[in-house]
């Protein structure tokens, strides 16, 4: 879907309330959506997290109104965004991801939160256990940087010679970039693969870091979960295919437009799940009594495409792992 056609689609509701719907909106509760991307590319995620909110038994436009708030990957508007919700007392705030769910957290300790993190929440001091959270914040924890020693395997599985290994990840994006870089050098030690860290988080970063690790003779890049790095996808697939640089990826939105491979939580699950929670807390739930979510779906996906271009022959195991082979 284009980005105008899921513009339409999360304004449309709203557009076409008639105004007697709107002079009751005090009425109606309000989910806040704070996300750290931007809408581009997250259409199946947001039907997801409608759908869960619908079993629920709440439908946007209807008994519900959504806003959505999107930082573009511009990280530093998330606090005066959360500060805004605040302001207005809206009924939930939705935040994705981490740090999004930070700025929430330290915008308000009343309003309900419903989060998703792809690190330990009680390690990141979201909540006081898993069990029983405590406090306004709920979350569903993806495991982000748990599975990134998965993915370094799967990619050592296409391609085994593996030996230099560009890691590239958002600096501004320190709750991520730092346990992913961790998770990766820990993991590569054990295979023998030297690791070089590359920051990027501006568009010309990126490029700059391209160029930097091809420089460096890196073998592949392996590129941190990261919101911007979502919302640059088709940058990031257009430098890998023009260095003819092995890539893998948290986010399959990449690999649709180019990259190698990824692995990571079924994110429209995820998404899923947090709308069934939202949906709990406007019923009366609190969100101290709901325990985290952990995700047990994950998902391989792999571009054929992409491999054969790189002149890489996908092995018959991962083609049966893999849960789409784009071609």
């Amino acid at each position: 879907m284009r980005r105008r056609e899921f513009l339409t689609l999360l304004g449309g509701a709203a557009a076409a309330w008639p105004l007697a719907a709107r002079g009751q909106q005090a009425t109606v509760p309000v989910i806040e959506f704070l996300a750290a991307a931007s809408p581009d590319g997250y259409t199946d995620r947001v039907r997801a997290f409608r759908q869960g909110l619908r079993e629920a038994g709440y439908v946007e436009g209807d008994n519900v109104a959504i806003e959505y708030r999107w930082a573009e990957g511009q990280y530093d508007r998330l606090p005066p965004l959360a500060s805004e919700l605040v302001r207005r007392q809206v009924a939930v705030i939705v935040a994705f991801p981490t740090v999004s769910a930070l700025a929430a957290k330290s915008a308000t300790a009343t309003i309900p939160i419903v989060f998703t993190v792809g690190d330990d929440p009680v390690k990141m001091g979201l909540v006081s256990s898993l069990a029983r959270p405590s406090g306004n914040l709920t979350d569903v924890n993806f495991f982000g940087a748990e599975v990134v020693s998965k993915r370094l395997e799967l990619l050592r599985e296409l391609i085994p010679g593996v030996g230099r290994l560009a890691v590239l990840v958002n600096p501004g994006n320190a709750p991520i970039s730092e346990p992913t870089v961790r998770s990766v050098e820990a993991a590569a030690r054990g295979m023998g693969v030297q690791v070089q860290v590359f920051n990027a988080g501006t568009n010309r970063e990126i490029d700059t870091a391209f160029a930097n690790l091809v420089r460096e003779r890196s073998d592949a890049v392996f590129v941190g979960g990261d919101a911007f790095f979502t919302s640059r996808r088709v940058q990031l697939a257009t430098l890998a295919a023009r260095y003819l640089i092995p890539s893998s990826f948290s986010q399959r939105e990449i690999t649709e437009a180019g990259g190698l491979m990824s692995y990571a939580a079924n994110f429209r699950d995820t998404y899923h799940q947090a709308g069934v929670y939202v949906g709990r807390i406007l019923k009366g739930a609190k969100p101290a009594d709901l325990p985290v979510v952990q995700s047990t779906k994950f998902e391989l996906v792999i571009n054929a495409h992409t491999a054969r271009m790189l002149g890489l022959t996908v092995p018959d195991k991962l083609l049966a792992l893999a849960d789409e082979v784009i071609e």
